[in-house]
């Protein structure tokens, strides 16, 4: 007899457990799939705009900075057309810092957050969840940071700063990625990232290139 109890009460203790941790599972796949990142990763999503609005007050101008810049020699890569490149020698680590933000304006118009992603459009068709360029290393290929970093030579700007790490490895090639940029203000309802939402949404091109 008291065997038998000994057995029943795990055997119960497991049913409830295994109901819970579905209920879990369910619970935090429908999370996964209502909010980023899902570019290409939990979605086919070609952009950030799958999940977020358009309809912010800022415009892709000379008050909107979208930098990349050598965080050793704190020079920018950008070039004429607005575009970026990036030269890594084969094998080497190359830090860069992206800045995000807006020049000084009203109140009002300050972006509260920042969010940005360096993606690969060949491979969000791809089952690889890293999206990046391929036989590239990158550390933090995607962020969303609260605006109020300082950096030299942005003093009057409010911006989020964060460095990236990136290595060409044996297998590396040239690539070409897209910057996806979101500068937004407000509180996104659960769900629903649309709802509540203020945002723009830009786009840079960067091509990194291996230097054998």
């Amino acid at each position: 007899m008291n065997r038998a109890k000994a057995v029943s009460i795990p055997l119960i203790s497991l049913a409830v457990f295994s109901a819970l941790t579905l209920t879990l599972l369910i619970e935090a796949s429908r999370d996964a799939f209502a909010y980023p990142p899902a570019v290409g990763i939990l979605a086919k999503s070609k952009n950030c705009l799958a999940c977020h609005v358009n309809n912010g007050p800022w415009k892709d101008d000379k008050s909107t900075i979208i930098d990349i810049i050598d965080s050793e020699t704190k020079s920018s890569f950008r070039q004429a057309d607005g575009s970026f490149i990036i030269d890594v020698k084969r094998g080497e680590v190359k830090t860069v810092k992206t800045v995000i933000g807006q020049q000084n304006g009203e109140e009002s118009m300050i972006p509260y957050r920042n969010a940005w992603l360096y993606v690969d459009p060949k491979t969000i068709e791809t089952g690889s969840l890293s999206k990046f360029a391929p036989g590239w290393e990158v550390n933090l290929p995607m962020a969303c940071r609260i605006v109020g970093d300082r950096l030299e030579g942005y003093e009057d700007a409010h911006i989020t700063v964060l460095p990236m790490s990136i290595r060409p490895s044996d297998a590396a090639q040239d690539a070409k990625l897209m910057l996806q940029v979101m500068l937004t203000a407000g509180e996104s309802v659960k769900g629903n990232a649309k709802e509540g939402m203020v945002g723009s949404y830009f786009e840079r091109s960067l091509k990194l290139r291996v230097l054998d």
